[in-house]
C-alpha cells in the first residue's frame, strides 16, 4: 500500500460492528470508529447494502465500490455491443467458442465481468486485499441477483492473489486459454468517475512497474492469447511486438499470439 494512505474499517451501523472486525482481522487493518476518523486518509464501510471505500479528507470524492447489478455494468451487459466488441474480439469470443479467461490484474472486475456475461469462465487475480475485499462483496451480492446469480457464481471466480506468484505455478491442465492484463498506467481520462477511481486504485497499488515482466509471465502461461489493454495512444508494454491490435474509441487491446505451447515457468 502507497505510504501516504492509511486505511480504516468502519461499521456504517452498531449491527455491523462483528462483521466489520472480523473483516478487518482479515486485512490486518485497525476497526475504527466515527470518533477516530481523523486518523485515516480513507475508510473501508461496511454498510448495510455493500463495501465501500471512501475518501475521508474534506472534499473527497463520493464512495467506490464493486456493483455488477446495477449502473455502468448493466448498461454495458446489456448494449455493449455483444461479442462483437473490441473487449470481446480481442480474447477471442466467437459464435462457438467461449475460452476460459485469467484476469491477471482484476481491479474491480468490470471487464471480467463482461466476458463472463458472453459466455467466458473468468478468474480473477487481484493482489492488493483491499481492492480483492471490494471486488468479493460485488461479486457475492451479484451472486445473489435473480437474472445474473446463476452465471456470476458459475464463470467468475476471484483469487487474492499476486498474478506474479500464481501464473507461474500453474500446473499444464490449469493454464487459461487467454491471460487478460489491464495495467495501472498514468494517463488522463475524461470521466470525473474515472479520474476517481485510477486515482484511488493508483494510490492503494501505485502504478504497475513490473507490467512487462507480467507480459512475459503471461506469455508462457496462456495457451491461446495474451491481451493487454491500455490507452489507445499508450506505447505497447516492453517486450515483443503485439500480433495485432483491437481498438475502441479510448481503449486499445494488444493481442499476443501463442506460437507453440509451452509449460508454464519462465526460464
Amino acid at each position: 500500500m502507497h505510504q501516504s494512505i492509511v486505511v480504516g474499517v468502519f461499521a456504517a451501523s452498531p449491527s455491523l460492528e462483528h462483521p466489520a472486525a472480523i473483516l478487518a482481522t482479515e486485512l490486518g487493518l485497525p476497526l475504527a470508529s466515527a470518533a477516530g476518523a481523523a486518523s485515516y486518509t480513507h475508510g473501508l464501510y461496511l454498510t448495510l447494502d455493500r463495501l465501500e471505500l471512501r475518501e475521508l479528507a474534506r472534499g473527497g470524492s463520493g464512495p467506490i465500490y464493486a456493483d455488477f447489478v446495477l449502473g455502468q455494468a448493466a448498461h454495458r451487459r446489456r448494449f455493449g455491443g455483444g461479442r462483437g466488441q473490441p473487449l470481446a474480439r480481442a480474447v477471442g469470443l466467437k459464435a462457438n467458442t467461449a475460452p476460459t479467461v485469467i484476469d491477471a490484474t482484476a481491479g474491480l472486475g468490470r471487464d471480467a465481468f463482461v466476458l463472463a456475461s458472453l459466455g467466458c469462465t473468468v478468474s480473477l487475480l487481484e493482489r492488493s486485499p483491499i481492492i480483492a475485499a471490494l471486488l468479493r462483496d460485488g461479486l457475492a451480492r451479484a451472486a445473489r441477483d435473480r437474472e445474473i446469480g446463476l452465471w456470476v457464481r458459475q464463470r467468475l471466480h476471484l483469487l487474492g492473489a499476486d498474478s506474479r506468484d500464481y501464473l507461474p505455478k500453474l500446473l499444464a491442465e490449469q493454464r487459461p486459454d487467454v491471460v487478460y492484463l489491464d495495467p495501472m498506467y498514468p494517463h488522463r481520462q475524461k470521466t470525473a468517475l474515472v479520474k476517481k477511481e485510477l486515482r484511488l486504485l493508483r494510490a492503494l497499488v501505485g502504478d504497475d512497474q513490473d507490467a512487462a515482466s507480467l507480459l512475459a509471465t503471461a506469455l508462457v502461461c496462456a495457451r491461446r492469447r495474451v491481451v493487454v489493454k491500455r490507452p489507445r495512444r499508450a506505447p505497447t508494454l516492453s517486450g515483443p511486438t503485439p500480433d495485432f491490435q483491437s481498438c475502441a474509441p479510448n481503449t486499445r487491446f494488444d493481442i499476443y499470439l501463442i506460437k507453440p505451447p509451452s509449460g508454464c515457468a519462465l526460464v
